[in-house]
């Protein structure tokens, strides 16, 4: 007799205000298997995810665990029947400890009171379990690290006797070291029996982690397929509906490389030091090098959020002291952070307001002739809205970021700092911000990249300086292979020894 699979959903279909979101979908997980669910942004992944949690509920079909029909009202009915999530924003209260947080609602008592002696000692043995005894159950959840608060979560899922853990691109805000122990989190709990969907749009990870790939499109399934029975390529292409010839496109004709913009020298601060920098007009240069090896500090002391302590600073041949962001914009620097939602949208404001938010904030940039440029810009990155009066937080990752972009756009910048432009969005939207920053460099803005996926930098840079322990290690051509860059950037090749 076969036995039934730990989760199987047939026929979901679900509809927001007349707008179907979801039809027909099927999804199947069995015991222990780590499961991908993945499509481009709006394909469904989030309200699937959702309606599995207990956060909607299905307008169409049938949701089985174990064999037994159920149905989830409220996310509490869901935990209580073995099915936990963890979503991007994380559920934890900042003020209390990690055993606080994992037994909150469930806190163990002793003659009427809490036995926190209990908790913390069933919090040791979860967290024992699965590998992290060096966090301790009394740290406070604010003070951990985002890959910390994240293992709390996991450890609250366990505590409940969950199932099945859903995760909601786990390793966005993740650096290399944390992700990789991620990976052996995940590995511990399919060794439990424990199963998980796996929500992401990291297709290397999918591929390192996951049994089985459902693919969803506009609402619709495309296929279930095992992970051994597809390339990362025809991933893709079933994701997006069509095949992406050219990850990356080429330079686009009439770029001009020309004069340097901004000149670094010697410039350095309390994490970064030597730093000798060129960006010329109509280039792109990448930054390349491991977490904390110092990219995104650079990108803070050009933009004056961590400036230069010492060194010096040129842009279109004339000094400057940058000592704030204001001083950055004046001087016609932009900055398109990593984080899009906590530091380059207001979320509940509208596209237009967002499009105009650095003029309005910047008398020195700011002018009507300015303001007049912004719907054009918006068309012209190919935003796709309901208009700009919507607001910017029910657009899609890369909807979202083409208004960032478009807001420093507005403010006429001569240099633009690029940190992880592609972060949380997926595939297909990604393919388009490659182009919006290949015409960036077109209009002669001079273009400085960060991307922790080395196969951006790679694709997408005229130049690839490499850092090492927040110093420049060297610089190689655009289209420098990987192991090239890998060479500089963890310190077995030096600028002073040279090309091996």
């Amino acid at each position: 007799m076969t036995r039934s699979p730990l989760l199987a959903m047939r026929g979901i279909g679900k509809a927001f205000l007349g707008a179907p979101v979801l039809s027909e979908v099927d999804l199947t997980i069995e015991r222990g298997e780590v499961h991908a669910l993945v499509g481009e942004n709006g394909a469904g992944k989030s309200t699937l995810m959702k309606i599995l949690a207990g956060v909607h509920s299905a307008d169409a079909g049938t949701v089985e665990l174990d064999g037994r029909a159920v149905s989830f009202g409220h996310p509490l009915q869901a935990q209580h029947a073995g099915v936990a999530s963890v979503f991007q924003e994380f559920n934890l209260l900042p003020e209390l400890t990690v055993s606080e947080n994992v037994h909150l609602g469930r806190e163990p008592r002793r003659r009427g009171l809490i036995d926190r002696r209990a908790m913390t000692e069933r919090t040791a043995e979860v967290l024992s379990d699965l590998g992290v005894e060096h966090l301790s159950p009394s740290a406070k959840a604010g003070s951990l690290s985002v890959a910390h608060q994240q293992i709390t979560e996991i450890a609250k899922a366990l505590s409940q006797g969950a199932d099945l853990l859903c995760m909601d691109e786990p390793t966005a805000s993740l650096a290399d070291a944390e992700v990789e122990l991620l990976y052996r989190l995940i590995g511990r709990l399919r060794e439990r029996g424990v199963s998980v969907l796996y929500v992401s749009h990291r297709i290397r990870e999918i591929f390192d982690l996951c049994d089985r790939i459902t693919v969803l499109k506009d609402g619709r399934l495309v296929k279930c397929v095992d992970t051994t029975d597809i390339t990362p390529d025809e991933l893709v292409t079933a994701m997006v509906g069509r095949r992406i010839e050219a990850a990356f496109p080429d330079r686009l004709p009439g770029t001009e490389t020309g004069e340097v913009r901004l000149r670094v020298r010697g410039g350095g601060n309390a994490w970064i030091d030597g730093i000798d920098l060129d960006v010329r007009a109509g280039e792109i240069v990448g930054l390349a090098g491991l977490q904390g090896s110092g990219r995104t500090e650079i990108a803070e002391a050009v933009f004056g959020i961590a400036p230069f302590t010492r060194g010096t600073i040129e842009l279109d041949g004339g000094p400057v002291r940058i000592t704030g962001p204001r001083k950055a914009i004046g001087a016609g620097i932009a900055l398109v952070t990593e984080d899009r939602k906590a530091q380059g949208l207001a979320l509940r404001q509208s596209v237009r307001a967002n499009a105009r938010m650095v003029l309005d904030a910047n008398a020195r940039v700011h002018s009507g002739r300015r303001l007049d440029r912004i719907p054009g810009l918006l068309s012209s990155l190919d935003l796709v809205s309901r208009g700009d009066d919507q607001e910017v937080r029910f657009l899609s990752g890369g909807n979202q970021q083409k208004v960032v972009v478009a807001k420093w756009l507005a403010a006429e910048p001569g240099v633009i700092v690029l940190d992880e432009p592609t972060r949380g969005i997926d595939v297909g939207a990604k393919h388009k911000l490659y182009s919006v920053i290949r015409s960036l460099a077109a209009e002669g803005l001079a273009v400085l990249l960060i991307a922790s996926e080395l196969i951006e930098v790679i694709g997408l840079a005229d130049r690839i300086v490499v850092l090492h322990d927040g110093s420049i290690a060297g610089e190689l051509p655009g289209g420098a292979t990987e192991q090239d860059v890998m060479a500089y950037a963890t310190g077995r090749r030096s600028a002073e020894a040279g090309p091996a």
